[in-house]
């Protein structure tokens, strides 16, 4: 696949100028000229801002007595063995291997801009990086998507399906559920919780109601879909008011998924 089919998939979705938010295989493409450097290089040739997840979960660590909310999806009678944990920092380049070696790429990049959430970053480049970043700080996990969603962004699959698309756990925010806690430490060496996400296994079920407003195209083997994010999370955030099951994956014991449904953590109510 060379940098013109790139390009030509990129202006098919009609992204240029925006920011979009990648989630994305590169194995799906096939042979790529350039890896994910080119992919990259597409998105910024046609002034796009490229804005991806960069999970470091290797930051997590054991929640100590008096951070442990009720409905939390963590089960705090078992211990977990968790390595040592140290202080993540923007300028770091750990990622979490499973994000991708799109996502990898654009966190190497040494004018990328990368958010201050220890666990659940997101990090991305180009005109508007600096300023769809900033407000991503370790309670405000989904700042970034509310920047891309305001700022009449996309959110951009790539040879992935919707159980990729982070912009869907923003919606579950925003219908009202309190999202789960985790926990890392602070600059200052404090354990503290933060945000993270509920699982997303059963996200294709938002699909046939996101369809109308998807834009899609191939690129080699790659099956890429677009969908403005605004538009998106209207729709999501309405169809999880309405049918809140919706997001329920196909693991009917899912904790993560029950909990996440009945409204999430009860933070006024943090048990040792």
């Amino acid at each position: 696949m060379t940098s013109g089919e790139l390009a030509a998939g990129v202006r098919a979705l009609g992204v240029p100028g925006r920011v979009a938010c990648l989630h994305s295989s590169l194995r799906s493409f096939g042979h790529v000229d350039g890896g994910a450097g080119a992919v990259v290089d597409a998105f910024l040739a046609e002034g796009c801002t490229v804005l991806v997840p960069s999970f470091s979960w290797g930051y997590l660590v054991p929640p100590p007595a008096g951070l442990r909310p009720d409905r939390n999806a963590w089960d705090y009678a078992r211990p977990r063995g968790l390595p040592p944990a140290g202080i993540y920092e923007p300028a770091t380049a750990g990622i979490d291997s499973h994000m991708g070696a799109i996502a990898a790429e654009v966190v190497r990049r040494p004018d990328r801009a990368r958010g201050a959430h220890p666990l659940c970053s997101f990090a991305a480049v180009g005109p508007d990086a600096a300023r769809v970043i900033a407000g991503q700080v370790h309670d405000d996990v989904y700042a970034p998507l509310r920047g891309l969603a305001e700022s009449g962004g996309f959110l951009v699959l790539l040879g992935v399906d919707l159980t990729s698309a982070t912009l869907l756990h923003l919606a579950e925010e925003a219908a009202g559920r309190t999202l789960f806690r985790r926990w890392a430490r602070g600059a200052d060496g404090d354990i503290r919780m933060v945000p993270v996400g509920s699982c997303s296994q059963g996200f294709d079920a938002f699909a046939p109601l996101l369809a109308p407003v998807a834009r899609e195209t191939r690129v080699g083997a790659s099956a890429w879909v677009a969908y403005p994010a605004a538009e998106a999370l209207t729709i999501a955030i309405e169809a999880i008011r309405r049918t809140p099951s919706l997001t329920h994956c196909p693991d009917p014991a899912c904790v993560l998924c029950a909990d996440s449904i009945a409204g999430g953590p009860l933070l006024a109510q943090r048990s040792s």
